[in-house]
């Protein structure tokens, strides 16, 4: 499959230009080559490596040695590029001001503050009321925090707050990220391209809309699959506009897709699309595409009926009356009006369900493989002897070859979470939004587990066959696999859900930043800490500043320039077993209307001090562009050895439209925590493991270790010193292990 017909295309606008530049940078860590002229850059080479090192970043040999060959003026360019995309990977193109300006010192006592608050807001300055006398001005009229001058806005500026705080002292254990050469800006344009057009799982929104941008400006750049619909559907919308055929469409939803992107709406058909109206060009060219799908197989019809107010809408705007040419067509539409009947296959498998026949509806849902994998849980649950077991084993078997490694992978990792009853049953949907319920299904028998998962590694194995030799930095293994990019957030060194990575330094310090777009808005970030047994045992927010060592720095209520809140949780000594943050909309906009939210955590030691955000002490920060008013990025859980780990969940709670409280929320997310950190995800080691069985050699990488020959790396990031022909998988490109 490839793009539309039109030649690669750099942008012509220098602000364009550096966008791009940047967005490779953020995404890759690999910097385009400069296209100025030579000359003698070395001392902005110098300079841009000192800048970098403040905020946790360090350039190759190669890297500077670019800088320092170029003229001064575009080294200088090239520089700034670079500076600004790390800063604004990390967070660091904005300021952190902390309410309480000597963060974490000097915060109060969350109820004398109150008061504090209440004495200058009713008492005449020089008057010492009693407590008494201050609460019979209380009983003339009901006074609310935000009322009081002093609550909820930035007593001191940001010039203010650095002259409070002592310089950062440098640490070994201080984040350094490597960024490295790339090739020129169409090069890594196009790689890019490539990368999330070929990826073999769902990309989030952010990277779906980079595709969008990206298949604008690719061109006839030749791509070896789209295995994923959604992926197809964006790259058919830039054709539809060209006039050109819809290729790679064999369901009549993938042309419903496509009819959605050009419309600028929702690509994965969770939410209803307003329909642009669409030339006469256009018109025929989706017509067609239904046509050619329903056309001698009229079992796609059933397919409408799911979305069949959706078809109607379309429909009004297609006029299929009018191009008799598509009589196929007219049929999808007459099935979405309900003037022709059309039975789906799921209704089908349905009815042999109901009627005890389990055999039966594994052969229903054998003509459709993905579904029938999909079934699998619930076909084995209902076979009630080893006769129709090994049946419903031996369907699935069958059409193992035909199911893509995503969904091979993801039913493996279901498998291996039924031989318990879950504590809770964890549902998430692709707006990342989390619920939970009491799990009441039957566990299934391990030796029937076994079977189906030995099936699947199988086929998983055949399909890994390619690989020889594989080069593994240990740091990844315990990285769950990107089975979607919806089960994440854009944002630097991000890790899918269920992931889980070690927590070094003495002070964990969280925090969030948002930037409100027009009207009020208060965010609310706080930590729910819990016991060995995920039972209450305190939290910290705006309503309790201090509790269990933990501490928070202080409520912002309005961000009309943007604001941030933090808690600092001092590893060694914080009285809980498990800490779960999360971000509370009190009030305003949500996380997916405002201009900038984000979180993210820093670590360091109690002696550093330094400012209340510090980039090179950043080692994570995530966008929040959830649909809820509760968010949960991750949560901490420390071992019997008192190591901390970090556990991802990118989870949202839908919340209240108003005033959400961790005091609230603390029963479903302490229970939805519990069921999370329950659940076994499939990691990069599973995947290791599975082309070891291969027959690749699989070797362990120390950092500094030099490879003899081209291999396959696998990584947190790519190491220096490569050899010419190794393929480097980091964790931007960590579903290309997935294989299609």
């Amino acid at each position: 499959m490839c793009g539309p017909a039109t030649d690669f295309a750099i942008p012509t606008r220098p602000e364009d230009v550096t966008m791009q530049a940047q967005t490779i940078i953020q995404k890759t860590l690999r910097v385009p080559l400069g296209a100025g002229p030579a000359g003698d850059g070395s001392v902005v080479a110098r300079q841009m490596d000192a800048v970098l090192v403040g905020v946790g970043f360090a350039a190759t040999r190669e890297l500077l040695e670019h800088v320092s060959g170029l003229e001064p003026g575009a080294a200088t360019d090239l520089a700034a590029e670079l500076v600004a995309a790390v800063r604004k990977l990390v967070g660091d193109h904005v300021r952190h001001n902390a309410y309480f300006r000597d963060f974490p010192h000097g915060v109060p006592d969350t109820m004398k503050f109150w008061v504090r608050c209440l004495r200058e807001a009713l008492v005449a300055p020089g008057s010492k009321p009693t407590d008494k006398e201050l609460l019979a001005l209380l009983d003339l009229r009901l006074v609310g925090l935000l009322d009081l001058p002093r609550y909820g806005r930035y007593q001191h500026t940001y010039a203010e707050l650095l002259a409070a705080h002592d310089e950062l002292i440098a640490s070994v254990k201080d984040r350094i990220t490597v960024v490295g050469l790339g090739g020129t800006l169409e090069e890594e344009t196009r790689e890019l391209y490539r990368s999330l057009a070929e990826s073999t799982t769902p990309l989030g929104e952010a990277d779906r809309l980079l595709l969008a941008d990206l298949a604008g400006v690719c061109g006839a750049v030749e791509l070896a699959a789209v295995p994923v619909r959604e992926n197809r559907a964006v790259l058919n919308a830039v054709r539809l506009l060209a006039g050109r055929p819809l290729v790679a469409v064999d369901t009549v939803a993938d042309v419903l897709r496509t009819a959605c992107q050009a419309s600028g709406g929702d690509v994965t058909l969770v939410e209803p699309t307003r329909f642009r109206s669409f030339s006469r060009r256009e018109r025929r060219v989706l017509l067609a595409a239904l046509d050619r799908v329903v056309a001698g197989n009229e079992a796609k019809l059933g397919d409408v009926t799911r979305f069949a107010r959706r078809f109607k809408r379309l429909g009004e705007y297609l006029h299929p009356h009018e191009y008799p040419q598509f009589p196929n067509a007219a049929d999808v539409f007459a099935v979405a009006r309900g003037e022709k009947t059309a039975r789906t296959l799921a209704g089908r498998a349905e009815v042999a369900f109901a009627a005890g026949d389990v055999l039966g509806a594994a052969v229903i849902l054998a003509t459709a493989p993905g579904m029938l994998l999909r079934s699998l849980d619930r076909l084995l649950r209902q076979a009630d002897n080893d006769v129709a077991t090994q049946a419903v084993l031996d369907a699935a078997g069958k059409v193992l070859g035909s199911v893509s490694g995503r969904v091979l992978c993801s039913v493996r990792e279901h498998l291996a979470n039924r031989a318990d009853r879950d504590a809770a049953r964890v549902f998430t949907n692709r707006a990342l939004r989390a619920w939970v319920t009491e799990d009441t299904r039957p566990p299934l028998p391990p030796e029937v587990i076994a079977r189906a998962c030995a099936l699947i590694d199988a086929e998983l194995t055949r399909r890994l066959s390619g690989y020889e030799h594989v080069v593994v930095d240990p740091a990844v293994l315990d990285i769950a696999l990107p089975l979607s990019g919806k089960a994440g957030e854009d944002g630097f060194a991000v890790l899918p859900r269920g992931s889980r990575s070690r927590v070094d330094g003495e002070v964990l310090r969280l925090f969030t930043y948002w930037r409100q777009t027009s009207r009020r808005t208060d965010f609310d970030l706080s930590a729910l800490l819990l016991d060995e047994d995920f039972q209450y045992a305190g939290h910290v927010s705006w309503t309790q500043y201090h509790d269990g060592g933990a501490v928070y720095s202080g409520d912002v209520t309005e961000a009309p320039d943007g604001a941030t809140e933090f808690i600092d949780l001092p590893l060694d000594s914080v009285d809980a077993a498990y800490v779960v943050p999360q971000v509370n909309i009190y009030s305003g906009e949500g996380f997916d209307e405002v201009a900038e939210s984000m979180f993210g955590w820093m670590t360091r030691s109690s002696a550093q001090e330094g400012m209340p955000f510090e980039a090179r002490t950043v080692r994570t920060r995530s966008d929040m562009r959830g649909p809820g008013r509760v968010a949960l990025p991750v949560m901490f859980g420390r071992g019997e050895d008192g190591t901390w780990t970090a556990t991802w969940l990118h989870l949202y709670l839908s919340g209240s439209p108003d005033f959400n409280r961790v005091e609230a929320n603390r029963g479903s997310t302490s229970l939805l925590a519990k069921g999370m950190l329950g659940s076994r995800y499939l990691t990069v080691a599973y995947l290791v493991e599975l082309l070891r069985a291969a027959g690749a050699t699989v070797t362990t990488w120390t950092p500094g270790a030099e490879l003899p020959t081209a291999a396959t790396f696998v990584g947190v990031h790519r190491p220096e010193g490569l050899p010419d022909g190794t393929e480097v998988i980091t964790l931007d490109r960590l579903n290309r292990l997935i294989p299609a």
